[in-house]
């Protein structure tokens, strides 16, 4: 283990020193480290495994890809249209045409050029403190923070505070009625805010502003997508008719990289006729392959509807754990954080749940959160709770 964190900390570029836990499986809601122990997973790569790990309904599907290694993105390719057409049929609105990705912050990228392209505006709108990747793009409609280390950042990016009520959603309207911004642009569940939920007149405000001042409404679902919050898409939870929506994490459950941007027709030929996208790997074929078999698994089994049942039984076992502090617990399906007004609590426990085998992370200094796979069990919930209660 030391010589292994002596070589990944020469060789390889992170923000943070790597945790000292090497990962050598992962089945279901476990994963085990090299010297055997195994760890109960309530982070699930952050909302990736959706349906747990190493699946194997799913893993046999993939195995029998006898597809191209590689398909040119100019070329024709059977798999493409198959995933494309899934998703229209799934996603909420009129969301029918897909833009091929790898990642997450891919996915906003092109949705942030997507708008820009259709409204020919260049400004944006969205909520302060958030996340939506690590591009420059991405960076510049996320946390502020960002543009104390790039000073560069797109311009013209304002953000709305929380709490994510009527007031807001009146200052979001103050900000379109200029009708200079182009997108805004939000999670419907804010997970990196500690699963903050707006309220549902924020939304009911914000959806009738952006059609009315001609902003295209970019829900960023590439978290809460595919189940994580107890509906197929949390856009579900306020019956939101996106103009665009970013997915990826949970569209593999972490058998590819994988993500699309996926928008309506008539945003989609802003793009077509004006600009275009290229992502050399975007929908790679062995990717799409792990894509449809998992979309395919969570449309037959529906696991977010355990996520409803398991998600009361968590907040039930943590409402009656005894904090060392007042603890604000929010939870959605099984999208859960936990905040504390006690600096660096949050960062103790998990220290402490990790070194007794119970994974998940702390958002800074006062929030941790929970994702747990969507199947668990009560016993394997039971497991985790149990460790988490006895660190607090």
């Amino acid at each position: 283990m030391k010589k292994l964190t002596q070589k990944d900390k020469k060789y390889l570029g992170r923000d943070v020193p790597a945790s000292p836990v090497e990962i050598v499986g992962a089945k279901g809601n476990f994963l085990y480290e090299s010297n055997g122990k195994k760890y109960i997973d309530f982070l699930m790569g952050w909302n990736v495994g959706n349906v747990g790990w190493n699946v194997e309904e799913i893993n046999e599907k993939i195995r029998k890809f006898r597809g191209p290694t590689y398909v040119n993105p100019y070329y024709l390719y059977k798999s493409w249209v198959e995933l494309a057409e899934i998703l229209a049929k799934i996603l909420p609105g009129k969301l029918t045409k897909s833009f091929r990705a790898t990642g997450g912050t891919e996915a906003v990228e092109i949705a942030l050029q997507a708008a820009m392209s259709h409204t020919k505006r260049s400004r944006f709108l969205s909520i302060e403190g958030s996340y939506h990747g690590h591009s420059l793009g991405a960076m510049s409609v996320g946390d502020s923070a960002f543009r104390k280390h790039y000073k560069n950042l797109l311009p013209g990016c304002y953000k709305i505070k929380p709490p994510l009520d009527a007031k807001a959603g009146k200052k979001v309207e103050e900000f379109l009625k200029k009708r200079n911004i182009a997108g805004f642009i939000l999670e419907p569940i804010i997970c990196n805010l500690g699963v903050l939920a707006p309220e549902k007149e924020f939304f009911e405000i914000v959806q009738k502003a952006c059609k009315k001042y001609g902003t295209l409404l970019i829900i960023d679902e590439v978290a809460t997508g595919f189940g994580r919050t107890g509906k197929l898409f949390a856009s579900e939870h306020y019956n939101l008719k996106p103009d665009i929506i970013c997915l990826g994490k949970a569209i593999t459950g972490g058998y590819g990289a994988l993500a699309a941007t996926v928008m309506t027709e008539k945003v989609a030929k802003s793009m077509e006729y004006d600009f275009s996208f290229y992502s050399t790997f975007g929908w790679h074929p062995l990717n799409v392959e792990a894509a449809i078999a998992n979309i395919k698994f969570l449309l037959k089994y529906k696991p977010w509807e355990n996520a409803i049942k398991m998600g009361k039984y968590f907040e039930k076992r943590l409402k009656a754990m005894k904090f060392k502090y007042p603890a604000e617990i929010r939870i959605k399906g099984l999208a859960i954080g936990v905040q504390f007004k006690e600096k660096g609590y949050a960062v103790e426990i998990v220290k402490k749940c990790m070194a007794k085998g119970l994974l998940f992370s702390e958002l800074g200094p006062y929030i941790f959160t929970l994702f747990p796979a969507l199947n668990i069990d009560k016993k394997t919930a039971d497991q985790g709770l149990n460790i988490l209660e006895r660190c607090l």
